[in-house]
């Protein structure tokens, strides 16, 4: 699945996905917990640091439902929690070399609702601002060049035309960036440069 030493690499991006996107407390493996902290996160992400009751439970049970269904992909030993190398297993399973409509219901909804923090201003676009934004504060960059090649990596012609990327294309994108083994593919870069975690 491309070299374990690159960045880019099928394995770095997955790992990226775990320990990055939904290891929220940071303790090295993912259990309800991650889901239960990333629906808050995102409660208040949406919200611009207002917190609405009924927003929050929607996102509490689209992040449980998520947990859920990779508990049920991915806890090979169902010992409550799923490791790396488990998350890896079943991503393989389900997502390498499908596109997005294929991909189990629950990581839809995860996708589309990760859109909705993207897109900061609502308007259906991520611009280059918001992609930026994004990733500046989830990964250490030095240089606002690294970030900028990385959007521009993601972009079609038509992209461009419409000033930035559509749910329709995010949803491409984070499909390849899980399912495609390429590491050169352009949805690498989906969440910016990555750095490896190996």
């Amino acid at each position: 699945m491309g070299s374990v030493d690159s960045p880019y690499s099928w394995d770095n991006r997955v790992g990226f996905v775990v320990r990055i996107l939904y290891d929220i407390d940071n303790n090295g493996i993912l259990n309800q917990h991650d889901f239960e902290c990333m629906a808050l996160k995102m409660t208040i992400i949406q919200g611009k640091g207002e917190f609405s009751n009924n927003l929050y439970q929607e996102n509490l049970h689209i992040m449980l439902s998520l947990w859920e269904e990779i508990a049920q992909l991915a806890d090979f030993n169902k010992d409550g929690v799923v490791t790396v190398d488990e998350f890896k297993q079943a991503v393989q399973k389900t997502c390498v070399g499908r596109p997005y409509r294929d991909f189990p219901q629950a990581m839809k909804l995860f996708i589309d609702s990760h859109f909705k923090l993207v897109d900061i201003n609502n308007d259906g676009v991520v611009a280059i601002e918001e992609y930026r934004y994004n990733c500046i504060n989830r990964l250490p960059i030095d240089t606002i060049d690294t970030l900028d090649e990385g959007y521009q990596n993601l972009l079609t012609d038509e992209d461009r035309k419409r000033g930035g990327i559509t749910l329709s294309r995010f949803q491409e994108l984070y499909a390849q960036f899980l399912g495609n083994p390429d590491e050169n593919c352009g949805a690498a870069h989906l969440f910016g440069p990555l750095h490896s975690l190996c």
